[in-house]
């Protein structure tokens, strides 16, 4: 443990050294050395593709589930993915050093606030290896240095894209300690950083509900997280059916290893009757499991009786939980209270209702008429994102480049004295 200690210190030194050199860097700077990555992800797909196949060969071997192995893997799709995303991010407004809020006072100063990096960032996550990519380029751009601790199983992936990021960095004037790829799978390292206060200033695990429960609860560094991913779809009474079957099959079927697939559904009794059987057809036909209440099963035969823990489970598999309530009002205490407040959706016609329901709903994002599986910083227009925050303080949602900035107040004065 010492000598994990020491190797932790060391590179908590130089992540340090090189946030107090980005802060410095210009936005022209950052955006070559992002450009310089996408030059080398498009040269060196192949190198990536084939440190890849030996991570899923392993995983496999080593029987790791079907989600985590749906998250480990590239493809040519998915490094273009990474490309699209840094792109956006090089052609996004850099934050850094903007001044708002600039007011005169009466004693004659100017106070505003100037729009600041954080730091250093420590990540750790698991699968994923496109996080390494996403998270290097967003704190490149809000000008932080990153600490990057992948899980085990994508080591080989997450060596290959950090020796390309290092590549981009050099190449643009940039101290390749600004991005640091932990080479270790030794799991002491995570219990390490998370209590590496003096280096480290905020951690984001982006990964499985045990090891974002086990930082939130040993971290003494301040963390941005969500636990899990069980998100809602409400079919309201005025909902559209052909809306309805759309919204649902998208944030369900789409992929079922994600946080912002759906995993339970809530029904107005007012339209159960009519729109269930075809909600449950369609869901069978991608061989999704159905849960459902006492009163769901009254009109669909044949599926399992929903536990009261079905309603607080993300699944992240092929089985959804239904209930059936009597109006919006139930729906949103339902939703409060069984919820992960990721993402939540509403499906109706009626405007009051829709304006409610985006009010009273307390998630991270709310949504009305659109597919959970949008609740995602490229969606959202923030390029890539660094992870889905459901706290309330600092940052909530998708977190892009703006999540990863402090604000600090600056003041203008000349030669003024207090009073």
């Amino acid at each position: 443990m010492t000598n994990t200690n020491q190797y932790l210190k060391n590179i908590g030194l130089e992540a340090k050294k090189a946030s107090h050199l980005m802060a410095k860097v210009s936005t022209q700077q950052k955006n070559d050395a992002l450009t310089f990555l996408i030059e080398l992800l498009n040269s060196k797909a192949a190198t990536i593709l084939k440190a890849n196949e030996k991570d899923v060969k392993a995983a496999k071997k080593n029987k790791l589930d079907r989600a985590s192995i749906d998250r480990l893997i590239i493809s040519s799709k998915t490094i273009d993915a990474m490309i699209n995303g840094i792109q956006e991010i090089v052609d996004l407004r850099d934050p850094i050093g903007e001044i708002m809020h600039l007011n005169a006072r009466p004693s004659g100063i100017q106070v505003g606030q100037m729009r600041v990096a954080l730091g250093v960032i420590g990540m750790i996550y698991e699968s994923r290896p496109n996080v390494t990519i996403d998270a290097a380029s967003l704190s490149i751009k809000s000008g932080n240095a990153i600490i990057l601790r992948g899980g085990s199983e994508s080591i080989h992936s997450n060596i290959a894209l950090s020796g390309l990021i290092h590549e981009a960095l050099k190449k643009s004037g940039l101290s390749i300690k600004a991005v640091q790829v932990i080479d270790s799978t030794d799991r002491s390292i995570v219990k390490g950083m998370i209590k590496l206060n003096d280096y480290i200033d905020v951690i984001i695990p982006r990964g499985g509900k045990s090891l974002t429960k086990m930082i939130s609860d040993e971290a003494t560094v301040p963390v941005i997280k969500h636990l899990d991913g069980n998100c809602h779809v409400f079919v309201d009474k005025d909902a559209d059916l052909n809306k309805t079957l759309k919204i649902i099959e998208n944030s369900k079927t789409q992929r079922l290893g994600t946080c912002n697939t759906t995993e339970s559904l809530l029904i107005s009794k007012h339209i159960a009757r009519d729109f269930l059987p075809k909600i449950v057809k369609m869901l069978h036909q991608h061989k999704v499991e159905v849960r459902g209440c006492k009163e769901t099963l009254k009109h669909v035969k044949g599926i399992k009786k929903a536990s009261e823990n079905d309603f607080y489970t993300e699944y992240l598999d092929a089985i959804i939980s239904c209930k059936i309530v009597i109006d919006i009002d139930e729906a949103i205490h339902h939703i409060n209270q069984y919820s992960s407040h990721h993402t939540d959706a509403i499906v109706t016609e009626n405007y009051e209702r829709a304006m409610q329901f985006l009010k009273e709903v307390d998630s991270s994002s709310v949504m009305v008429n659109a597919s959970t599986r949008f609740a995602d910083g490229f969606e959202y227009g923030l390029g890539a994102e660094i992870g889905i925050s459901t706290n309330k303080l600092h940052v909530r949602g998708p977190v892009g480049l703006e999540g990863l900035t402090s604000l600090k107040y600056i003041v203008l004065g000349n030669g003024h004295t207090r009073k």
